[in-house]
């Protein structure tokens, strides 16, 4: 069931189509064009020259799809005629009319892209290409294709917007006849335009298909919740036809008293907005008070703080409910003032008011742009064209940047969510910039809006002249200073509270080189040892040395990688063995007549003796001092602390894991693959602190964690967690506790200094 208009001075015009098709009419009901006479009805914006060339598109996407029907029964070429229809409301230019005609060829019928630069261009070609799906052949899953295929497609969207535009109109005209499909499909179908597309067209300013995107997928994805919703609407229509009516007569006869000239129109809520707020405010259907409002369309953009005056003169405005979106625009654009107020009979009516060109924008986003084109005979308007020209273009700008930090599909789609935000925070920078953040976000996402260098290497946060956590969330108006330091390096927490797509693929990437740089030094330390072992020493890196080169070469030819570095990674991170590679490597030098080190040599390589000797000793060693990253771990079943003797485990894809000598778990890893344990040392001046667990055996009573706690900082040592466990009160409980500690000896004098608090029976490091 869906919505039936109440009035017609009421529902704008667009609204009562878009309710018309939810209403699941019969499908003769909904056949779009079906010649192509019904297309060149809406071009005569294009010269004839420019029509003979829609036609000639039109020709060669009829024969393309001769034979070819829609799940409805329709001649496929009904699609591409509706959706080219869909791109002439917004006055696209000849190129993008011909794409939408075309946007299926490629992908359907076997046309290839050299043929459409033949017969019709290459900016043509390009759009008919950035539309086309990637063949699902390369892909394993359908979610990996359908990943990889919104990625080409955003990109070409980032260098062309007109692409997402046939794509919106695409999947518009999809979802008005997705009635035809199975049940499941369209469920799937809907559920990825509620995800993707319908954000889309938000974030690009273009509201009519936004809001009719989103009112489609949701009778589709909840059609019992949608028609009762829908009833509920129409039957709340009649109680309001007389308050509708008093209210816009009031309205209209007060403006015409001050004689300022305007449209006025009413609009009502969508079914899906309705249920949206109905479920953000875990509310009832009688809870949702602003069902309808008014939209004030005046000349210029003074009338727009006059026609507010206006009506605040009428009716009482309601406290914190009015907002300037002219003076600082939504993040996609859109400019209107917003004000609520409450109507003769106590209900709360919204009123939006803003100028032609605002409405034109806050319709068709960056649509607008070839409608104010067209109106103008090839010229922008200065009060709205060049505005609409330049929507979303830091967004479109943000696409490439985070496909340049991120290579997998997946993960750039993730971004990309995350970005299509609904709602937006603005804040200021100390310099009075603006900035429009998602909803939630924190100082570090503004780091990186400012600039990847900034957030890379941000520190701490100032928020109207307070010092605040990172993790802060931002609100509207606040003023947000980064505090840098040139060595500090994004944090991996910071991925559990940033918000934008930037901030993530930025923080991802940076935590991914610095990962591969440590694995690839592990790796030419753990090489440097194997190779020790055959009697060698490691070939030379230097590009210039062409021996050297041509011996790398050959190894990598036989590991499969590409270049040394790639080996090396491959090395640290425990997906090739060291020593099987030495043994490989000291083969080929063999073949070659490479020249073995004399003993003295070795020897002194191993057991440096001055300070050069002593750097070079360490090259094969794998010394832990608390500086390793993400290739080099503590296990965390044994929790290993300067002092104890440790081993390492290079595990598969994971980098080295360091166990305690005694640990069950790493005893059990050495009887399954002794060839991938390494002998691992303490370096002599750890660089930091290092966690180890401990239990703790102790009386209940009255400032039993307070002893604790005190005792353990009597004894210079950090609580990093406790546990108590679900046990219910009884005469004695169990506490586990994570401790900082320097070394066993730090641990030992905790454990005694623990011992002789009153409340404390029993204590014990936890081993494995």
């Amino acid at each position: 069931m869906g919505i039936r208009s109440f009035a017609v001075d009421l529902l704008p015009a667009a609204l009562q189509q878009m309710s018309a098709r939810v209403a699941a009419a019969r499908p003769t009901e909904r056949t779009e064009a079906t010649t192509f006479a019904a297309l060149t009805d809406k071009l005569g914006y294009l010269g004839k020259a420019e029509v003979r060339q829609v036609r000639e598109a039109f020709k060669f996407a009829d024969e393309a799809h001769l034979g070819q029907f829609r799940a409805s029964g329709e001649p496929y070429i009904t699609h591409p005629i509706a959706v080219a229809g869909l791109c002439a409301d917004w006055k696209l230019d000849v190129q993008a009319i011909m794409a939408a005609l075309m946007h299926d060829a490629m992908e359907d019928c076997g046309v290839t892209k050299p043929e459409l630069i033949e017969r019709f261009g290459a900016p043509t070609a390009e759009l008919v290409d950035g539309l086309t799906k990637l063949d699902k052949l390369r892909f394993s899953t359908r979610e990996e294709s359908q990943a990889e295929s919104f990625r080409k497609m955003l990109l070409a969207m980032a260098r062309d917007v007109r692409v997402i535009l046939v794509k919106l109109a695409d999947r518009l005209h999809n979802m008005r006849t997705v009635h035809a499909i199975a049940a499941d499909r369209r469920s799937r179908i809907a559920r990825e335009t509620l995800d993707i597309y319908a954000p889309i067209a938000h974030r690009l300013g273009l509201n009519q298909i936004y809001r009719e995107l989103q009112e489609l997928s949701f009778a589709q994805i909840y059609p019992w919740r949608h028609g009762a919703l829908a009833k509920a609407v129409a039957r709340s229509r009649g109680t309001r036809r007389d308050i509708v009516e008093r209210v816009q007569k009031e309205v209209e006869k007060s403006f015409a008293a001050a004689k300022l000239k305007v449209q006025v129109s009413g609009r009502e809520k969508t079914v899906y907005s309705i249920f949206r707020k109905m479920r953000e405010k875990h509310g009832s259907f009688a809870n949702v008070s602003d069902l309808f409002g008014f939209r004030i369309v005046v000349a210029q953009l003074s009338d727009c703080y006059l026609a507010l005056g206006i009506l605040h003169q009428l009716y009482k405005p309601v406290p914190g409910r009015f907002k300037d979106y002219i003076a600082i625009p939504k993040a996609n654009g859109y400019q209107s003032l917003h004000t609520t107020l409450v109507s003769p009979l106590g209900t709360a009516v919204e009123f939006q008011i803003r100028t032609e060109p605002m409405n034109a924008v806050a319709e068709s986003g960056i649509a607008a742009h070839w409608m104010y084109k067209s109106k103008r005979s090839g010229g922008s308007s200065k009060n709205g064209g060049d505005d609409a020209q330049h929507l979303g273009a830091n967004w479109l700008q943000s696409l490439i940047d985070i496909q340049d930090d991120t290579r997998d599909a997946a993960e750039f789609l993730e971004h990309v969510k995350i970005d299509l935000f609904p709602e937006a925070v603005y804040v200021f920078t100390p310099m009075s910039r603006i900035l429009a953040l998602p909803r939630g976000a924190t100082p570090v996402d503004f780091a990186y809006a400012i600039h990847s260098d900034v957030g890379d290497h941000c520190v701490a946060a100032v928020v109207n002249g307070e010092a605040v956590a990172l993790r802060t969330e931002l609100k509207s108006g606040d003023v947000v200073e980064i505090t840098t330091a040139p060595g500090a390096k994004p944090n991996p927490s910071w991925l559990n509270f940033a918000r934008t797509g930037r901030a993530r693929s930025k923080i991802r990437h940076h935590l991914k080189n610095m990962e591969h740089e440590e694995s690839r030094a592990l790796g030419e330390r753990l090489l440097a040892q194997g190779l020790r072992g055959e009697g060698l020493l490691m070939p030379s890196s230097d590009p210039n040395d062409e021996p050297a080169t041509a011996l790398w070469q050959q190894l990598t030819r036989w590991s499969g990688n590409r270049t040394r570095s790639d080996l090396m990674i491959d090395i640290g991170l425990g997906r090739k063995i060291a020593s099987i590679v030495a043994k490989r490597l000291a083969r080929v030098m063999a073949e070659r007549g490479a020249v073995r080190p004399d003993a003295v040599t070795l020897s002194r390589l191993h057991f440096g003796t001055d300070a050069a000797d002593e750097a070079a000793a360490t090259h094969g060693l794998v010394t832990i001092d608390g500086s390793e990253g993400a290739s080099i771990q503590l296990a965390s079943c044994c929790r290993p602390i300067p002092g104890d003797a440790i081993v390492g485990y290079l595990g598969r894809g994971e980098g080295l894991t360091v166990h305690t000598a005694e640990c069950a778990v790493g005893k059990r890893l050495f009887e399954r693959d002794r060839e991938r344990w390494l002998p691992v040392e303490w370096a002599e001046q750890p660089l930091r602190p290092f966690e180890t667990a401990i239990h703790v055996l102790v009386q209940n009573g009255k400032g039993v964690l307070a002893q604790v706690a005190a005792a353990v900082s009597g004894a210079e040592a950090d609580i990093t967690h406790l546990d108590m466990g679900d046990e219910r009160a009884a005469e004695s409980a169990e506490l586990r506790l994570l401790l900082s500690v320097r070394d066993r000896q730090h641990l030992a004098d905790v454990l005694r200094t623990l011992k002789r608090a009153r409340s404390v029976l029993r204590v014990a490091r936890v081993k494995s």
